[in-house]
């Protein structure tokens, strides 16, 4: 047994059952950071803006900041929320499958010539940004971008060494990565309007605004007995927090439909 010489200035050690939560570890903190070495996953993390002859197309990051005011009305018990987030798994679900057939098909190119040694080309200068988002959903986004940007790395050295021509390898990554615009863009038709359950239950105003903004929810999502696999807890937030974080609805110009955004105190 090893004992430690007596210490009359020492200060007594606590009993750990005594110890107050004040005394427990602190918050967890963390980072996150997505490394892209192809400018096809590039121009997908910040996306473009609309301009006179091109559409906008939504990136990454629109998809996460858009997602916030999804995320944060399904914790309001917004049955709308609910189905854009269940929309949203389905189309990542989608973007998943389309990008492993893509590397299906790009591994069978390589083992058609098993005497070539292909090492998948890098870039010498990747690109990395941090992700600082506020649910489960962007980072999935982000886990299948880094995905197609693997992807795209082997296609482009298969194209390098002949094992793809260029027109297959053009089509098989705008493919994958069409899907993944098109996971971005879901969140495009949901809108806060400060309805939640009850109030489509009492047929409220604000209740029939929705209806005709959003259409007519499935009854299993209206009921609650459908709900996205990663949507946030119901429960109301504790402490201080929960005066300071809360979304509400935005009057919006006429002619415009209005959209909700978060208060400051938090995402």
């Amino acid at each position: 047994m090893i004992t430690a010489p007596a210490n009359p200035q020492a200060t007594p050690v606590k009993d750990p059952n005594s110890l107050t939560e004040a005394a427990g570890p602190g918050a967890l903190q963390g980072e996150a950071w997505l490394t892209l070495q192809t400018r096809h996953a590039q121009r997908l993390v910040q996306g473009r803006p609309a301009a006179p002859d091109k559409p906008a197309i939504i990136g990454l990051f629109g998809f996460a900041d858009r997602l916030r005011g999804i995320w944060q009305g399904a914790r309001q018990d917004d049955p709308y929320a609910d189905w854009w987030l269940i929309k949203i798994h389905t189309a990542l679900a989608a973007a998943e499958q389309r990008i492993q057939a893509g590397q299906q098909t790009l591994a069978e190119r390589l083992a058609a010539s098993p005497a070539l040694e292909v090492t998948v080309a890098a870039s010498e200068k990747p690109y990395r940004t941090p992700l600082r988002f506020a649910n489960p959903y962007a980072y999935r986004g982000a886990r299948w971008l880094g995905d197609y940007d693997n992807l795209a790395c082997g296609v482009l050295s298969a194209v390098h060494v002949g094992l793809m021509d260029q027109t297959d390898a053009e089509r098989l990554l705008r493919q994958c990565a069409g899907k993944l615009r098109g996971l971005f863009c879901v969140p495009l038709g949901y809108r806060f309007l400060g309805v939640d359950r009850a109030a489509l239950a009492q047929g409220t105003a604000v209740a029939e605004q929705a209806r005709k903004v959003m259409g007519e929810l499935p009854e299993d999502v209206l009921a609650g007995e459908r709900r996205p696999p990663l949507g946030p807890r119901k429960a109301p937030f504790q402490g201080p927090v929960q005066g300071n974080l809360r979304l509400h609805p935005v009057v919006a110009p006429s002619g415009e439909s209005p959209v909700g955004e978060a208060e400051a105190g938090g995402d």
